[in-house]
């Protein structure tokens, strides 16, 4: 292991095998290790880590500094194996990019300090689980862990190895092959017996090796939940563990090390809790974990050749097993139980040998939601519970207190601030994982557990901020995952992510008919190193919020010989940038909107930003568009379902309160119709919402276009009339400040605009639903 949680309870004694000079250790750091001697009267002290069974790994504290040193171990070692400069570059390339790694500091080829190469790193605070049921936790949390983990995995194989300078790491077409061939030859090198078993499988995986043997990703090799370091208090990972078997190869193989557990040869000891796993609450299923970690990486989850994966897992640890018996036996290992390994080998054999012959249905998932109605996952299920209990303890009992803070404040200079509760529910909904729920990349949902989230949260004005899934921050937070650099992410998406700061959008304009967006003609032009941006934007929501400090400026790239499509770009600008100019707040319907920062006209004034605030490259401004819209409409339209739930409710306890011409305003039929309405009306929004959620979640935003465009139009068309009927039930009242509803309706209707007026979405679905029908009078043909 190269780092633990506080306290450092998995290290003890130097082993005697192990011990080195710790005065040329402490000499050479402190002439090479920047700051390692800021405390020079403090000791040097050494702790040996005792998980782990490769590379010896030592704690190392001088006073309030704490490091990690990673080594060979000494004496006669297998061929290839114990790279450890390999480990220190690949470190430095992800830890250079952002990814959860401890950070390299110090490598040392010298041997002659103490007795072999090493790196240093800096240590990493955190929690490693070591038992994979994670006791302890609650079942949400545990659930919370999992999914963290397999999004952190594709997040790995996403990267690109051209940028990180890693092409040479491995030699990548042909993995699978070579990696029989390697541990094949390693375990032959090892053995201490003959076992018939790991014959057999070698000659099996060898000879139904995948068609396309040809992936090539950054891949870890022993990717598994005590190799990874969580946040103390969050379900979020900090460092990735052991990169001393990473090359470049095939990422499945890692997907597969990462599901080996279930399927745990109850023999073997060591992790022999994991028969429980089968049955553990919160432990997503196999197909739950491939589901999520196709969907972060953009796949298919069927995989045809999972049982080689499996098998070729159990392969590379039965050789893994035996190699470590063999440093046993020359008395050079880490721990004291390695030679329980001698007796695990056989039975791994086995275990691989059986799942070669199972097939496995690994889109299992997803074939199951589309035979139900829009079935959401164990984990989609366990967060929107979550969240209920959540909206109904903390954020519906401070709805009057917020409430209060804005009517005071509306005319003070305070009025954009937002109120100390909403800070303290953010921090409790935080600490609760409860947050950026609405990015399956980083919560594990899928668009369909979301929309049912979003609803929920609709009920409430402020509840989306309390979970940080405000628009326009959810936008703006999926163009920078989806394609901004990793610079770009670093500096604006981490911030965002965590809630430090906001943002807001800027594309509509004053002068031109913006339902058309190829008439955007504010000007982003090249010069030099920097782009310059000039255009008057409005409606740039959020711009009011005093901890907005990026804005993204969707505009004109002069390029006369492309479509008119592709002549638009998005560029980053920081709100303090000089010639940008916050000119004035637009009210809705009389509304400031003070809780969401406001829709302000911003001036850009011969703005100057670098080149490389440009998002993914120039005229790909509408394709980022549609890459924005499409979630977000279905999340405007989800939340949107939620507050007609809100207003149906406000109608019917008012109807059931208020008597007219001597009866209650229920007994009336016009009254009951209006209710009956809305329930219908309710329904039909939510499943043609949720049909589109799973039309994303299947095909993709592409393939849910029109379901998508559908609900533009049909959800906020339909709160709109069943808020104006608990206006007409409460009168004078309905449209008063009194009471929630016109502000509702102010919201909803303005929701007819944003993202394209509906007369733009009936005419793309109108052209789609011709070419439906003309396709399918083809093929009748």
């Amino acid at each position: 292991m190269e780092a633990g949680a506080a306290g450092e309870p998995d290290t003890a004694e130097v082993l005697p095998q192990h011990k080195f000079d710790c005065k040329s250790l402490e000499i050479y750091l402190n002439r090479h290790l920047p700051g390692f001697g800021t405390e020079p009267e403090a000791a040097l002290t050494v702790a040996q880590y005792r998980s782990g069974q490769s590379n010896p790994t030592f704690f190392l504290q001088k006073g309030f500094q704490a490091y990690v040193l990673r080594k060979k171990p000494p004496g006669s070692l297998l061929p290839k194996a114990h790279k450890i400069d390999r480990e220190f570059k690949v470190q430095k390339a992800l830890f250079s990019i952002g990814f959860p790694v401890p950070k390299p500091i110090l490598y040392c080829s010298d041997a002659s300090v103490i007795g072999t190469e090493f790196y240093v790193m800096e240590h990493v605070q955190g929690r490693i689980f070591r038992d994979f049921t994670i006791p302890g936790v609650s079942p949400p949390e545990r659930s919370a862990i999992y999914v963290a983990m397999v999004e952190t995995l594709a997040q790995l194989h996403s990267l690109n190895i051209q940028s990180l300078q890693l092409k040479a790491y491995g030699i990548g077409a042909g993995y699978c092959k070579r990696q029989i061939s390697t541990w094949t030859k390693q375990y032959q090198a090892a053995a201490h017996q003959d076992i018939p078993a790991m014959e057999q499988l070698s000659e099996w995986l060898m000879k139904n090796l995948p068609d396309k043997d040809n992936e090539e990703s950054l891949i870890h090799g022993d990717f598994k939940l005590d190799n990874i370091v969580f946040h103390p208090k969050e379900s979020r990972v900090v460092a990735v563990l052991d990169w001393e078997l990473s090359t470049i190869g095939h990422p499945l193989s890692d997907l597969a090390h990462l599901s080996m557990f279930y399927f745990w040869p109850r023999t073997v000891p060591m992790i022999n809790q994991a028969s429980y796993i089968r049955e553990n609450t919160g432990i997503p299923s196999m197909e739950e974990l491939i589901s999520i970690y196709c969907r972060c990486r953009g796949i298919n989850s069927v995989l045809p050749n999972w049982n080689f994966f499996l098998a070729l897992s159990y392969f590379k640890l039965a050789g893994i097993a035996q190699g470590v018996y063999s440093r046993y036996l020359l008395g050079n290992n880490s721990s004291k139980d390695s030679f329980l390994f001698a007796s695990m080998v056989q039975p791994l054999a086995e275990t691989g040998l059986q799942l070669s012959k199972r097939t496995f249905n690994t889109a299992l998932l997803q074939i199951d939601n589309t035979r139900q109605l829009f079935v959401q996952t164990r984990r989609g299920q366990e967060v929107l519970t979550r969240v209920k209990n959540f909206m109904k303890q903390h954020i519906l009992p401070a709805e009057k207190e917020v409430i209060e803070f804005y009517v005071q404040n509306e005319n003070s200079v305070d009025k954009w601030r937002k109120p100390l509760v909403l800070d303290k529910l953010k921090e409790m909904a935080k600490a609760e994982g409860l947050w950026n729920l609405f990015l399956p990349a980083v919560s594990g949902l899928s668009q369909v557990d979301y929309a049912l989230i979003a609803e929920e949260t609709g009920k409430c004005f402020f509840a989306p901020d309390v979970f940080n899934c405000q628009a326009p921050d959810t936008g703006n937070m999926e163009v920078l995952h989806l394609y901004g650099s990793e610079e770009q992410k670093q500096q604006w998406l981490e911030p965002l992510l965590q809630g430090n700061i906001a943002s807001c959008f800027c594309m509509t304009e004053p002068d031109v008919a913006s339902s058309d967006a190829t008439n955007i003609e504010c000007s982003i032009q090249r010069d030099g190193d920097s782009y310059i941006v000039n255009g008057k934007k409005w409606w740039s929501s959020g711009a009011g919020n005093p901890k907005c400090k990026i804005a993204i400026v969707l505009g004109r790239t002069k390029n006369t010989s492309v479509s008119r499509h592709k002549q638009h770009s998005m560029v980053l600008v920081p709100i303090n940038t000089p010639g940008v100019e916050i000119i004035r707040p637009l009210s809705v319907f009389g509304y400031m909107d003070y809780l969401h920062g406001g829709h302000f006209e911003i001036h850009f004034n011969q703005v100057r930003v670098p080149a490389t605030n440009l998002i993914l490259g120039e005229g790909r401004g509408f394709e980022i568009s549609q890459g924005r819209l499409g979630p977000g409409r279905i999340h405007h339209c989800m939340r949107t379902v939620g507050l007609a739930e809100r207003a149906l409710q406000i109608m019917c306890e008012r109807a059931s309160q208020r008597v007219a011409f001597q009866k209650k305003l229920y007994a009336h039929e016009a009254v009951a119709h209006w209710i009956a309405e809305s329930r219908i009306a309710i329904e039909e929004i939510r499943l043609l919402t949720l049909k589109a959620a799973h039309s994303m979640d299947t095909l993709g935003s592409a393939g849910a276009k029109k379901e998508i465009a559908m609900i533009k139009v049909a959800a906020p068309r339909a709160v709109c009339k069943i808020i104006d009927r608990a206006i007409q039930v409460y009168g004078g009242a309905g449209v008063s400040q009194d009471y929630p509803l016109a502000n509702m309706y102010a919201l909803t209707r303005t929701l007819r605009l944003a993202d394209g007026p509906d007369e733009v979405h009936l005419s793309a679905i109108a052209k789609m639903e011709l070419q439906d029908q003309a396709r399918g009078l083809t093929a009748k043909m």
